[in-house]
Formats: C-alpha cells, structure tokens, sequence
C-alpha cells in the first residue's frame, strides 16, 4: 500500500474511527480507549465520573493521545504533499478545540456571576430611572412641613439633604463589556518567570537554580534559554501530560523529580511521580538534558553537542549531530539523518524496580537512512569505562557549592564550542 494511502487510513481511524488505533498511534497496548476514535472518546468524556479523578485521567489521555497524533504527522512530513499536511494539522486543531469545548462544560460555575443586560431590560431600566427623576423633582410635602434637624444654613428645609438626595446622578451603568463571569487571571508566564535574573522561583537558596512550579499549567514547555539551570520540582508532576523543550542553549535541565520520586535509585517509585505521556526535544545545541520518565514516545529534533538522559518505551532521533543519549528503550532506538550520536545504558539512578527488570534495547539502533548489511557509521556505544557514573549524575546535577552552568556542562562533557 502506498505511504501515503496507509498513513490517511490510520489517522482517519486515530481521528475518527472506531477500530484499533496502528501501534504507532497507542500508547498502551492495553489501553481501554485504544479501540475508539478521538472524537469518540472526545464526546464521552461526560460518563466518566468526575469524583476519584477518572475524568481527570480521560482527559489526560486525550491530550497525549492528540499530541501523539501531531508527532506522528510532523514525521510523515518526508512523504506527505503540502496539502495534505495542512488538512492533518486543521484536524488536529479542530480536535484540541472540541477538546476544549468539552472540558469547558464541566468546569463548576464562578460563583459570582452577572447576566448582560439585553435590550429590553435597558430600555426597562431606562423607562424607571427616567420616571423615578421625574418624581423625584416635586418637592416632598412631609419635608417641608417637617424640616430635618441640624441642618446648616446652605442647606434648608427646601429640599433634601445631598447625600441622600435622589436627584443625583446615577452610578454608571456597565456597558456590558465586563458583564458575564468575573474574569480569570492570565496564565502563568513560566519561561518569563525562568529568564527573569536572579535565583528563579522558589530556590531561596542563592545557588541560581530555577524551579518553576508549573503547578497552574497542564504540561510543561520550556523555550528560549540561555545558559541557566532548570530543576523541575515535584509539583510539576502536575503537567506532565506532554513536555516540550525548544531552542534552548548552553543550559542545563533537569526533570526527573517530577517524574520519579528521590527514593527511585533505590527502586521505590513516589505516589506523586507521574511519567510524561509524549516529549519532544528540538532545537538544542550544548545542553545536558535529564528528562526523566516517558511513559510513550520522544522526538529528538535538531539537537548537537548535548547530553541527553531518558527513560522511555520510544526514542526516534531525527538531524542530530554530536550527541550522547543515556538511554534506557524497551523498543528499538530509531535513528535517521544523524551523525556522530552515541549510545549508552542510562544511570541506574534515575531507574526505577520497573526499570531493572525490563529488557533495555538501547544497543540495538535502527538508521532508517542506512539500508547497507555493514553497521552504520552515524551512530556508535560509548565504552562502559568512559560513561558518566550514577554517582557524578546525582552530584553535579544538584548544583553544589561553587558550581554554576559551565561548571556543570564541563564535567558532563559538553564543550564550550557549542
């Protein structure tokens, strides 16, 4: 079948159909929701019950599921007309805001809420107001004949006093631009949060490592830094259905907290700990990346001179140059157009008892764009002499006394070339 043919038919059936999504498209292979459609499960999500979290998880899945999808197009690019992107991208955009329609009806009403105005109540509130002035004018009988005490010579029994006077002005109506529910704060900035000098959010420890919460938001992306420290607490466990880190340089990260508690080097995972569903890596040049747990697949984009650490079922590494992924895979790392990207088992303190039980591929590399019976020559295994041991990871990372960005990416050996 041709590429093209095959890939519309597993979107459409991802998208909208009700048959078993492809491999590349699932997440789990025994997902409950792998046999629906999106827009099937989009439409319901109002049987799940919204106690106990089950609609919570729906949604999560949804979005990961979404994400996965725009991936999935995104690495088709090579063989799909111009066109057709397109229309796969407005399905996608029209999915996330069917999403956001659906989420929208069960988010509990402000309690404080004001009904526009229509037209007819104007014109009815016009009508009193104009009748009560009217009223107002005539003078008040009982005022005159009983005169209010202690009033001051400008102000006499004629007419009442001026603060309770009726013929004042009333206060200005809303015009109905603010009318409907009490407006909600604008989202949190975190990468404004994270550039702005000084120690970051939350440190107070004068070490300058940035710990952005990323408690208010529901995934974390982190773009356009240069040369900072980021170390993800446990809170933004909160928003790791998807992460995305782009155009980032001489910076070092941070995000296996969040995903796997301290106690993981000992194999016991944290209750709060929640893997990332998708993540996806562009556009990053002299960095060391710790990304932590993946529960699906990661996209490696346009990456050079890095060090890269991740726990993962998927790892596809696209135009990348001059980089050392630390990798635990239980399928076969995929690599295509790269040059120079070597290969390592990923330190056994960032696994957990899942982990060390399960079979790591992480030596047994695809080139898609090596199709010769020798081994390719665009990617190799580090020597198990020359990998960075767990105890130098948990060390350096912390960012101890004295050691700031390029003190840390020397040591993981990063040059300063990048």
């Amino acid at each position: 079948m041709d590429p093209k043919e095959r890939f519309h038919r597993q979107f459409q059936s991802a998208a909208a159909g009700n048959v078993p999504l492809p491999t590349s498209l699932t997440q789990h292979p025994s997902d409950s929701h792998a046999n629906q459609g999106l827009q099937e499960q989009i439409t319901q999500l109002s049987t799940f019950a919204a106690v106990g979290g089950e609609r919570q998880d729906a949604v999560a899945h949804i979005l990961s599921s979404i994400s996965r999808l725009s991936t999935d197009v995104a690495d088709a690019a090579d063989h799909l007309p111009a066109y057709d992107q397109r229309t796969y991208s407005g399905v996608i955009k029209a999915l996330r805001e069917q999403l956001n329609e659906a989420t929208a009806k069960f988010a509990p009403k402000t309690r404080f809420q004001f009904k526009p105005r229509t037209a007819a109540a104007a014109a009815c509130s016009s009508s009193s107001t104009t009748t009560t002035t009217t009223t107002a004018t005539k003078p008040d009988a009982r005022r005159l004949l009983n005169p209010a005490p202690n009033n001051s010579s400008s102000n006499s029994g004629d007419g009442p006093h001026p603060s309770t006077n009726p013929t004042a002005p009333p206060p200005a109506a809303d015009d109905g631009a603010g009318a409907g529910t009490v407006p909600r704060p604008p989202a949190k900035d975190y990468n404004a949060e994270i550039a702005r000098p000084g120690t970051g959010t939350g440190t107070g420890t004068g070490t300058g490592i940035r710990t952005p919460s990323f408690s208010a938001a529901r995934d974390i992306a982190l773009s356009g830094h240069r040369r900072v420290h980021i170390m993800l607490p446990a809170s933004a466990s909160r928003a790791t259905t998807a992460g995305t880190l782009t155009d980032l340089r001489r910076c070092v990260v941070d995000m296996s907290v969040p995903t796997l508690a301290p106690g993981a080097g000992a194999g016991a995972e944290g209750a709060g700990a929640a893997p990332f569903a998708s993540l996806m890596l562009q556009d990053v040049a002299g960095c060391v990346i710790v990304a932590g747990h993946v529960d699906g697949p990661v996209h490696v984009t346009g990456v050079r001179d890095s060090v890269v650490v991740v726990v993962a079922r998927q790892v596809r590494v696209h135009e990348c140059e001059n980089v050392v992924l630390y990798l635990h895979c239980v399928s076969r790392p995929i690599v295509e157009d790269c040059t120079g990207v070597r290969f390592a088992r990923a330190p056994g303190c960032y696994l957990g008892e899942k982990q060390r039980a399960e079979t790591n591929l992480f030596d047994q590399v695809d080139d898609f764009k090596w199709l010769k019976a020798t081994a390719s020559p665009n990617w190799s295994l580090v020597p198990e002499d020359d990998a960075i041991p767990d105890s130098v990871w948990k060390k350096t990372l912390a960012g101890g006394a004295g050691l700031g960005v390029e003190d840390i990416l020397r040591i993981m050996g990063v040059g300063r070339g990048s």
